[in-house]
């Protein structure tokens, strides 16, 4: 039905998470129909672009386009206290807060044993030389509140809880705004057990 070129656009556009059939159609016709032949070279250009200069920090594991992501250098952080995090996704939009100033650390995933990711596939022997070589005083383990998510956490905590950290969880509960009545059961249980003085 579609010619060849835009049928292997709609099939790329499909591949990308959140995108469906009927949604990599219309922006594939949007490409084809509506875009500027400049701005269409430009689009692709600028994949190009982000996939061959962006990379994971040495470090911290956030994605970066320098050597060393700037929330390492940067004078202005809080270097006593570090916050775990599965992707660089989580980082950017703890940073779009513009609340927490410390470090990060992402740590490529989360334990799930039913796809066999095991905390050997995770960055977490890079976690536990930063833990050794800096002082840091507080690790915010803040990875979602998931099965997986709660595993990970878990394990992060039984790992580091000899070492002289406070170890810290995100809170989860009752989101601002919503009504009880709506919320289901885990919520409601981590809304209780997040409970804090009023």
């Amino acid at each position: 039905m579609y010619p060849e070129p835009l049928k292997n656009l709609i099939e790329y556009l499909e591949k990308l998470p959140g995108i469906g059939e009927k949604t990599a159609e219309r922006l594939a016709l949007y490409i084809v129909s509506d875009l500027d032949i400049n701005d269409a070279k430009d689009f692709a250009n600028s994949i190009i672009a982000a996939k061959e200069n962006i990379k994971p920090c040495p470090v911290s594991f956030v994605l970066t386009d320098e050597e060393v992501s700037p929330l390492i250098n940067d004078k202005a952080r809080d270097n006593s206290t570090i916050m775990i995090l599965s992707d660089s996704k989580d980082v950017f939009q703890m940073e779009k807060m513009d609340t927490y100033k410390g470090q990060y650390h992402v740590l490529g995933g989360l334990i799930d044993f039913s796809r066999g990711i095991t905390d050997k596939d995770l960055n977490i022997d890079s976690l536990i030389k930063r833990i050794e070589n800096n002082n840091f005083k507080e690790m915010i383990i803040a990875t979602n509140a998931t099965v997986e998510g709660e595993l990970t956490a878990e394990y992060l905590k039984s790992l580091f809880s000899k070492n002289d950290l406070n170890i810290t969880r995100l809170a989860y509960g009752i989101p601002v705004g919503s009504d009880l009545k709506y919320a289901d059961i885990l919520t409601l249980i981590k809304a209780v057990e997040n409970r804090r003085k009023f």
